[in-house]
């Protein structure tokens, strides 16, 4: 395994290197932080996310994509995993933290990890724990991405999309030049199924119905930072940083 590790570093280009070398330095001297990451559609998760993992050299682990990835390379995890999903069965909890417990112990998340999208029920929540007791670690903090529906509604809503080139626009925030048509092309502007007001309701209803007990559980743990997400994005980042640097 060495050997072919180190046969493939002869092809990695200098300059890439040298950036991955300083990369690790930089990320020595930081904290470990293992967090998780709560937020309803629109909540500006996936914009913190990012920023986050970049700061603090963490990992980011999104359970879906992991899954994902552990069928493909038909770990022991993944083949269970594999034989649930065809049999239309839900992952079962053990599995989904096995994968996680695999996906921490590799270098990438040496320094700690973001768990996005898990875990979404309280029993998932205690096996979780349960693993990383085990490693003598636990979840430092659970970002609550805070936001009123109402806000989430005309955020989400709002938002119109030009299909072929991609182009996004916002009725409040960026709107077309002439409603309902692509600043550009001409073209009509289409929304998404999933950003209308009827399955934006739905969805947020099976979130909060979900995540509200995930979040008392952590709450008693004392170690839930609720977040004003309907700031701006940079206000955002600097109540992150503040949270993570307490």
């Amino acid at each position: 395994m060495a050997t072919s590790g180190a046969a493939n570093l002869e092809d990695v280009p200098s300059l890439d290197l040298m950036n991955e070398l300083l990369r690790r330095l930089k990320c020595a001297s930081k904290p470990e932080k293992r967090l998780i990451l709560i937020g309803p559609p629109g909540s500006g998760k996936g914009t913190q996310s990012p920023l986050i993992k970049d700061e603090y050299c963490l990992c980011h682990l999104a359970t879906g994509d992991m899954l994902r990835a552990a069928v493909a390379a038909k770990t022991p995890l993944g083949i269970k995993a594999k034989e649930a999903m065809e049999k239309g069965e839900l992952v079962s909890d053990d599995l989904v933290v096995g994968i996680i417990d695999e996906a921490i112990k590799k270098t990438s998340c040496q320094k700690g990890f973001i768990l996005d999208g898990f875990p979404r029920t309280v029993a998932q929540a205690q096996k979780l724990d349960e693993m990383l007791q085990k490693q003598g670690v636990k979840i430092d903090k659970v970002l609550n991405f805070a936001i009123d529906d109402a806000i989430l509604e005309e955020r989400i809503t709002g938002r119109w999309i030009h299909p072929s080139s991609g182009r996004t626009y916002h009725t409040k925030y960026a709107p077309p030049k002439v409603p309902g048509i692509d600043d550009i092309s001409g073209e009509p502007l289409i929304q998404r199924k999933d950003d209308t007001a009827a399955v934006l309701r739905s969805r947020l209803e099976a979130f909060h119905r979900q995540t509200e007990p995930v979040i008392d559980y952590y709450s008693k743990k004392g170690s839930v930072a609720n977040l004003h997400a309907e700031k701006t994005p940079e206000e955002v980042t600097a109540e992150v940083q503040k949270v993570l640097s307490s």
